[in-house]
């Protein structure tokens, strides 16, 4: 399915946001995540479904001043 991943298009096979994080080699990093610009919770990503067209916001944590 085509969505998009921080603001660019991506083919995806993943169907649940867990899925789409573990596809793209997020699995083992601490992220925060949105879908269509609302808060998904780290446990709620596996029961979260995606759909066709849909806008997924992966923030990876920095460190700095």
């Amino acid at each position: 399915m085509r969505i998009q991943v921080n603001g660019r298009p991506r083919d995806v096979s993943a169907t649940t946001l867990d899925a789409l994080l573990r596809e793209l080699g997020y699995e083992d990093q601490k992220v925060g995540t949105a879908l269509n610009q609302e808060f998904v919770r780290d446990k709620d990503r596996e029961k979260t479904q995606l759909q066709e067209g849909d806008a997924v916001e992966i923030v990876t944590p920095r460190q700095g001043g």
